[in-house]
Parts: C-alpha cells; sequence; structure tokens
C-alpha cells in the first residue's frame, strides 16, 4: 500500500477556485460569485495569510459581553448540580427515549441555558481574568448572541417576551413585551409549550483579531451554539428544529437586530437563525412511535401581526473605537443574506419512551450510575486543547463510537435521524478528512469518513486516484469510514494546520470537507453559512465525545486551505475544506487558575 509522504505531496499554495477579476467591483458580480471570491480570498496559503490588522490592538478589544441598557433584567436560578432538574447520564442523550420531558419552567430555563450558553469556569493568569462558556468559540472571543422568544412563565414574566441572554449575569434582559393571543398564533402550529430561541452575531467580536476570515469563524461560532442548545435541550427531555425557511429580515424583525435606534453608535448584530424547542413527549396527543409534521418557518400572517409596543434597552458599546471596516466581510454578508421565506415542512419521529427507563428525570442523576459520567458534568468540564502531549492514544472503540455519533443517521437505511442531527433539516453536505495518529488498533494514515454514503463515488472521483478505500479492522458494518492511505501523518497535520502541533501531537485531527460549489447552486449563496453551521455542530459534539472519553480536543480555524485539498487530490471547488478539528491528551498549563462560574464550586 502507498504510504503517506508530506514532501511527495509537493505541498504548494494553489487557487481551487476560479473567480471572477479581483478589481471588478463586488456589486456588479452576483451573490454567488462574491460568496465564492470571499471563500477564496480569505484562505491562508505558505508564503501568505489571510489579510488582517496585523497586530493585537488590545486597547479596542470587544468586550465579550453583551448587554442592553435600560432594559429589566430577570435573574435565573443559579443550580447546583444535584438541583433538580437533574442531569441524565450522558450515554442517554443518545438512546432514543431515555429522558423524559420536562415542563418549561423558570429552573428547567436556566437548566437549559446553563448547558447551551453559559459560563462554566474562569480562568485567570496574574491580573488578567476571562470566562469560559459551554458553546466554544474561535478565540474565546464569542460573537454568538442568544434570545427567546417565550410565552409567560411563571417566575420569568407574566406575559410573552423576547429576551437576551446575559450570560455574565446568567439572567435573561426583556428587549419587548408581546401581546398573548399573538404570541399564541405565532406558535400555534408548533407542539404545546413550544418556544423559539434565536442566535446573531457580533461580527466586531471576531474581526478584531482575524480581520477577512472573520466572517467564517463567525458562522461555525452559530454552529457550535446550535449544537450546544440541541444537546442542552436533549438533557431535559426537550426537540429542537431550525426553522431554516425564514427569510433573514424575518430572523432580524423577530430578534429586534433590525432597530437602527437600539444600535446607534453600537456594534450591530448580524442575524443569524432561529430554532423551536419543545418538550418532546406533549407533541399535541400524537400517539409515541409515529411522525409529526411540522413547518420551517412561520405562518406570514402571524410574523405580520407580532407588532410589539413596548420595547425595552438600548445596546452597550462593546470597544472604545468604532470597528475597523472590512468591506469584503460587508459583500459577504449581503451576498449569502437569506431574502426569501420557504413555506417548508418536514416530517419528525415522535420517540417512544423505553420501557427500562424509569420517567422520573432525576433517576439517572450522576452518581447513581457507578462509572459513567452525567451530560452536565462533560459539558461544564468541556475546555478547548491548549496543547498535546503527544503521547496519548485512545481505543479504536472509542474513536468508532466518536465517529457514529456525528452520523447522522442511525442506520443508512432510516430517515430518522438521531441527536443532534435532527435539528438539521437539510442534507447532510460535510465529510471528514481525518489524520490519524493514535489509535490503538488502527494503523495511522490518511482515513475518509463519507457521512453521507450517497456522496462517495464523487468524492472517490475527486480524491487521489491511489487511495485504497478499505474498511478499517474492526470497523462497524455501517460506519462509513475507509482508509486512504497508510504511513505517519503527525508532521504533514502540523503543517496544513498553521504548523500548529496540536494537530500532529494528538489522537487524530481532521478537516471537515464541504460539498462546496453543489450546494451553493443547489440552495443557494445564503447556504454557504449553513455548511459552517455544519461544521460547528459536527465540533460540538467531537468535543463532548472527547471529554466522555477522557481526552480533550478543540477547533481549529487556522489551516492552509488548498495545501489540504492537495493531500487528499480536490483540485476545484467541488469540495473545500472548512473547519478544522483535533483531540488528543491534554497537558495543562500551571500559569492558569480555574475559578468557578457565578460563585458556584461545580
Amino acid at each position: 500500500m502507498r504510504r503517506v509522504d508530506s514532501a511527495a505531496r509537493g505541498l504548494l499554495p494553489v487557487n481551487s477556485l476560479t473567480t471572477e477579476d479581483p478589481a471588478r467591483p463586488a456589486d456588479s458580480l452576483d451573490p454567488l460569485e462574491v460568496v465564492k471570491r470571499y471563500h477564496q480570498e480569505t484562505k491562508h496559503h505558505f508564503f501568505r495569510s489571510a489579510r488582517s490588522l496585523g497586530y493585537m490592538d488590545w486597547a479596542n478589544q470587544p468586550d465579550p459581553f453583551r448587554r442592553f441598557e435600560g432594559a429589566p433584567l430577570i435573574s435565573l436560578p443559579l443550580l447546583k448540580p444535584d438541583d433538580a432538574p437533574r442531569s441524565p447520564l450522558y450515554e442517554d442523550l443518545y438512546r432514543p427515549g431515555a429522558i423524559a420531558s420536562a415542563p418549561v419552567t423558570v429552573r428547567t430555563l436556566s437548566r437549559f441555558l446553563e448547558y447551551a450558553l453559559a459560563i462554566t469556569a474562569w480562568k485567570q493568569a496574574g491580573e488578567v481574568r476571562w470566562a469560559l462558556r459551554a458553546n466554544p468559540s474561535s478565540g474565546n472571543l464569542h460573537p454568538t448572541e442568544g434570545y427567546l422568544l417565550i410565552d409567560a412563565v411563571p417566575g420569568l414574566s407574566p406575559f410573552p417576551g423576547l429576551y437576551h441572554y446575559a450570560a455574565r449575569e446568567h439572567a435573561l434582559e426583556l428587549r419587548a413585551e408581546l401581546p398573548g393571543e399573538r404570541f399564541i398564533s405565532l406558535a400555534r402550529e408548533f407542539p404545546p409549550q413550544a418556544f423559539f430561541a434565536g442566535f446573531t452575531s457580533v461580527n466586531w467580536r471576531e474581526t478584531w483579531k482575524y480581520g477577512e476570515r472573520a466572517f467564517r469563524y463567525c458562522q461555525h461560532d452559530v454552529g457550535h451554539a446550535i449544537g450546544a442548545a440541541r444537546i442542552a435541550a436533549r438533557t431535559l427531555g426537550w426537540r429542537m428544529l431550525l426553522l431554516d425557511g425564514l427569510a433573514d429580515d424575518t430572523v432580524a424583525a423577530l430578534l429586534g437586530v433590525d432597530r437602527p435606534g437600539d444600535f446607534e453608535g453600537k456594534e450591530r448584530e448580524h442575524p443569524d437563525c432561529i430554532a423551536v424547542i419543545w418538550p418532546a413527549d406533549r407533541a399535541s396527543g400524537v400517539p409515541t412511535g409515529t411522525s409529526i409534521s411540522l413547518p420551517l418557518s412561520l405562518a406570514p400572517d402571524s410574523v405580520r401581526d407580532l407588532t410589539r409596543d413596548v420595547w425595552h434597552g438600548k445596546a452597550n458599546r462593546l470597544s472604545r473605537d468604532d470597528p475597523v471596516p472590512w468591506d469584503i466581510i460587508d459583500q459577504v454578508e449581503a451576498a449569502s443574506w437569506k431574502s426569501n421565506t420557504e413555506p417548508k415542512a418536514v416530517e419528525l419521529h415522535h420517540d417512544r419512551p423505553s420501557v427500562e427507563t424509569p420517567v422520573d428525570p432525576s433517576a439517572h442523576a450522576p452518581g447513581i450510575t457507578p462509572g459513567q459520567p452525567g451530560a452536565g458534568q462533560v459539558i461544564r468540564q468541556r475546555r478547548s486543547l491548549l496543547a498535546c502531549d503527544g503521547k496519548t492514544s485512545i481505543s479504536a472503540g472509542s474513536f468508532f463510537t466518536m465517529l457514529a455519533r456525528v452520523m447522522p443517521r442511525i442506520h443508512l437505511d432510516l430517515c430518522r435521524r438521531p441527536m443532534p442531527w435532527d435539528v438539521l433539516p437539510w442534507e447532510p453536505a460535510v465529510h471528514l478528512a481525518l489524520f490519524v495518529h493514535r489509535v490503538d488498533g488502527l494503523v495511522p494514515g490518511l482515513y475518509l469518513l463519507v457521512r453521507d454514503p450517497a456522496t462517495a463515488g464523487s468524492l472517490r472521483r475527486a480524491m487521489h486516484q491511489q487511495f485504497a478505500w478499505t474498511s478499517p479492522p474492526g470497523c462497524p458494518e455501517d460506519l462509513p469510514l475507509y482508509l486512504l492511505e497508510e504511513g505517519d501523518a503527525r508532521q504533514l497535520a502540523a503543517q496544513v494546520s498553521c504548523q500548529q502541533a496540536i494537530a500532529g501531537d494528538s489522537a487524530f485531527s481532521l478537516g471537515m470537507i464541504a460539498e462546496f460549489e453543489s450546494s451553493l447552486r443547489r440552495y443557494g449563496p445564503w447556504f454557504y453559512r449553513r455548511l459552517f453551521w455544519e461544521t460547528g455542530v459536527i465540533g460540538q459534539v467531537l468535543y463532548l465525545e472527547a471529554e466522555a472519553a477522557g481526552v480533550r480536543a478543540t477547533g481549529i480555524g487556522c489551516f492552509f486551505d488548498d495545501p489540504v485539498h492537495q493531500v487528499f487530490g480536490f483540485n476545484d471547488a467541488t469540495f473545500q475544506s472548512l473547519y478544522h478539528f483535533t483531540t488528543g491528551g491534554h497537558v495543562e498549563d500551571p500559569r492558569l487558575t480555574t475559578l468557578p462560574p457565578y460563585g458556584l464550586d461545580h
């Protein structure tokens, strides 16, 4: 079998996308061309990085915590791990019907937001202190803001409202009061107790450090937030579905980020998405084991009639000086804007409760089953890998389990998707190109996980023809993992990941390969953002899987795009690498002190 040889690859910077003349004005190009040009021009190459400011303007670093000054702040209860609602076992997240649905209360909302978006720890080095959150972020800059659009909840508010989540305080800021009958109209096509979660991006938080490539990072951070929220909902027995048929103008209006007066002189928020969340076993009396049909958008009349006469608060200023403008980001924002609402619906399977699982949601609290961690424990302890020890390996069984968890179907012949893949209503479009270094029982080398088996043929035709495409020993029959080429790929992995040692010192690292050209042409240029969202959900699953397996992981946003493509044989826009990731044994930094969040010792 041919062996990996980085020297033989002849890794040189190439342009894999054909774009228009860069001198041609962006407003003369159609949106698809603008998106493709942005992607091409923001690639890192061996001898040229994507453009950024070139230095760290620390005095102008954005505040990672948005507040709306003047908005009523409702503190959420600070729950300890043993407080109700208690966490299920981590493994129960992936057992259909294993977790009974909790009602929507102020306590369950607190737990949901704790697991989805809250601070999980403070880190301190000398005089400098910073927060870590349940949803990871590129450079810990946290561009993603979270919102709830929800009916009256005792202990929160006597009327429906739009709320912004204040992570530093673990509280909800009331942005707008909603007429009760109009919220009922908005949610009329969804199960009882349904509410809506929305995400926006403060792009400046990322462009401050990363320049023109930051739009990419903001979008896969949205994906991490979607994944974190879906997993948090699952701990309470709730379902979650992205309302992907909504136009971005509607998202902006529903979340209040289209109000110029509330953001005058302040850093704006880009509307990303809205999802509906509901208790899974309260689906309008639908028998368990059957399917329900849910829309991917909101009824136009209910959106139009959702007037909010009472608004509260003005956005705070995040940086001392105005954001540094990046025209290329303004252009890709406009080009990837979703301007149409699509009246689509999906069929969702209604879980049948497991007969062996107690209905008491606290019965599987951490400690009840020795040796098995609770989901809350895994979520709270998630950290980004800062350095690998270069020696820790993982078992083949753990490796196969991690990869199985990122597969969007339980079995290849079933349409029902496992959690968290039931949150994304499109067909999977991202595959994993793996550099395997230390997996017991597997030879080191290059591997590929095909997340949609229907794409295997086009992937094989696009990649190096000498690749073996053999199933590794012990691999489950329904896991489409292929050994492409064996050999020591540690140096190669680090080299294409901006020379970062963690990619080669890990147990394995990977690039997330998107079906790029076909996806943009099939759906439209707005789907560019969705490709990154899918990579973020994959990354969130892998983060928690690593923690559950006793190792650690981190996303890698810096990689040399086209050299990665050369390694695997991609030579045009058909497939593009969007996000990298690595998993291995972590090395603690003794200079750092860890402090509990919100004064709670977890």
